[in-house]
C-alpha cells in the first residue's frame, strides 16, 4: 500500500463536503501481475442524469524545491492512471487534486495552461485550511 498525500484527509473531507461518497480509500487497478492504487475513489448521485458520477482522485502537494519536477512526476502518474482506468472503469474519470496555492502556482503558468487547455489534465483546487474545493478545472 503506497504512502498518502500530507493532504489525503484534507481533500477527503473536502470531497463529502461537496457532497461527494468516498467509495475507496484507496482505489485498487489490478493488473496481471501488478497493482496500483489511486488515491481515492468517490461517486455523487446526477439527479438530472438518473445516475452517478464516479470519479478517482490523485492527490498531489507539490512540496518539492521544483514545482516543474513535481508537475513531471504528477502528470507522469495522471496519464498511467488515466489510460489505466479507461480500459478497467471507463465509468469513472480521474481528477488530480493540488491546493489553490499549487493551482495558481503551477496551472495559471504556461506548462500548466498547456496540459488543462489540451486536455491533458483535469484537477480540482481545494483550500487546506477550510477543507473545502475552490475550483474544477474543466
Amino acid at each position: 500500500m503506497p504512502a498518502k498525500d500530507i493532504y489525503h484527509d484534507t481533500v477527503k473531507t473536502a470531497l463529502i463536503k461537496d457532497g461527494w461518497t468516498i467509495t475507496h480509500d484507496p482505489l485498487l487497478i489490478r493488473l496481471t501481475r501488478k497493482r496500483l492504487y489511486v488515491d481515492l475513489g468517490a461517486e455523487r448521485l446526477i439527479a438530472a442524469e438518473r445516475g452517478t458520477k464516479k470519479i478517482a482522485i490523485e492527490v498531489k502537494s507539490f512540496t518539492r524545491a521544483s514545482d516543474m519536477k513535481d508537475l513531471e512526476e504528477a502528470l507522469g502518474q495522471f496519464v498511467l492512471y488515466a489510460h489505466l482506468l479507461m480500459r478497467h472503469e471507463p465509468d469513472r474519470t480521474l481528477y488530480l487534486a493540488v491546493p489553490e496555492e499549487v493551482r495558481k502556482s503551477v496551472f495559471e503558468e504556461e506548462a500548466g495552461q498547456i496540459l488543462i487547455q489540451d486536455g491533458l489534465i483535469r484537477l480540482f483546487s481545494f483550500n487546506p485550511t477550510q477543507e473545502e474545493i475552490i475550483q474544477w478545472i474543466p
